[in-house]
């Protein structure tokens, strides 16, 4: 019997009046994983897209994938140039003696493999706490747990730094999936990202293993700046003399976020969701013309007191996480506009947003997370306006 013969044959015990009629999201998630799920509409008048949630969701998750390589290796790569220096320890270290891997920064299996023994706890802690909650807010509401959780599962991931502790890693994507999501409706009906808002969450709650010198290379001893950090406060010319250059942030080989540090990757993926329609380009356009724009005009200004005024925009778009924010989040359709002109603003406004957070907060010298959720929450006051624009302009028309 074959495996689709086998859903087919259980599946009445799970449809209403069937033995286990409460478990049907969860048998649902485990068939549309697998499946094209049989409530997609395949004739007119319904179909109007061979897209579906399903197809949108595997996309998505698909387009991260270089950004997953790069967590892997850079995270290992960071990792062992600092196990040179402070010695290595605890149960990591021991797995990879034991397989006579090594700690070789130059050995770039050594890299993958150490990064590896970080990236899959954390991300297996993460689908298992959120994936919890999803199933149990599925079945009280009675509606399948459809692919967007395994997109927000993964992104959250790859937004937190790898020495962030596992039972850290659990409450922020919990918060983000009942509190981003679910208390509004779940998938389709959250105005708020998601895995945002279990980073932001986390960063508010415990600030001490979010941020500082310290959590973003996982080695006892080691500290060291971000490049924002140094930019902050020494300006971004002091970063080629601590050996960070501006091809090294764009390949993805400085301290950071796991998945965070290469625009490259990051890029890579956009052109995926763009080539495949999943990315609407007018909020990339929109992002990249509000960061440009106001780095320039800040260049213009220039100040004595702040070195920040000074970084161009090429420099902000490879450091922190604008590049992944661009691609994975701003991109992301329920949350952000929905008009044409107001997913134009919508992006401006992020990339307005998080220059200043970067350059004019002192106290915060990332901006991208915080910027976002600002757009997220002005999401729909931008396309109250713009429709409210249009019916004035066509009553104008035909009056």
């Amino acid at each position: 019997m074959g495996l689709r013969d086998f859903f087919d044959r259980i599946e009445p015990h799970f449809e209403k009046g069937g033995k286990w009629e409460r478990l049907f999201p969860i048998y649902e998630m485990v068939e549309s994983f697998l499946y094209t799920p049989k409530t997609v509409t395949t004739a007119a008048p319904h179909a109007r897209s061979y897209i579906d949630m399903k197809r949108i969701m595997t996309y998505v998750v698909l387009a991260t994938i270089p950004c997953i390589l790069m967590a892997l290796y850079n995270t290992g790569y960071q990792t062992n140039l600092a196990i040179a220096e402070f010695g290595a320890s605890g149960w990591r270290a021991a797995i990879i003696d034991a397989l006579g891997i090594g700690f070789n920064p130059a050995n770039p299996f050594a890299n993958l493999m150490h990064g590896l023994l970080y990236f899959l706890p954390i991300y297996i802690t993460t689908l298992v706490a959120g994936g919890i909650f999803e199933v149990i807010f599925a079945t009280v509401r009675r509606h399948e747990v459809n692919e967007g959780f395994l997109v927000s599962s993964m992104l959250y991931a790859l937004i937190v730094p790898a020495t962030t502790p596992l039972w850290q890693v659990a409450l922020g994507i919990i918060f983000g999936v009942v509190i981003g999501k679910e208390v509004f409706g779940g998938t389709g009906k959250n105005f708020l990202n998601p895995a945002l808002t279990g980073r932001a969450f986390l960063y508010f709650a415990y600030p001490a293993q979010l941020s500082g010198d310290s959590v973003w290379v996982p080695v006892d001893g080691f500290t060291g700046a971000t490049a924002l950090a140094v930019s902050a406060s020494e300006g971004f010319q002091e970063l080629a003399a601590r050996g960070m250059t501006w091809w090294d942030s764009f390949l993805g080989f400085i301290p950071g976020s796991m998945g965070e540090t290469s625009t490259l990757a990051c890029l890579l993926g956009l052109v995926f969701l763009l080539a495949t329609k999943i990315a609407n380009y007018r909020m990339v356009v929109g992002c990249l013309a509000g960061m440009i724009g106001f780095s320039l005009l800040l260049n213009w200004i220039g100040s004595d007191t702040n070195p920040m005024f000074a970084m161009p925009w090429y420099w902000h778009l490879v450091l922190g996480g604008y590049a992944f924010g661009l691609v994975f989040m701003v991109t992301e359709p329920v949350s952000g506009a929905h008009t044409n002109l107001g997913r134009y603003i919508y992006g401006a406004l992020i990339g307005f947003m998080v220059v200043m957070i970067r350059v004019i907060n002192p106290a915060f010298p990332e901006g991208m997370m915080l910027a976002i959720l600002f757009g997220n929450v002005f999401a729909p006051l931008i396309d109250y306006f713009v429709v409210q624009a249009n019916i004035k302009r066509r009553a104008k028309r035909h009056a």
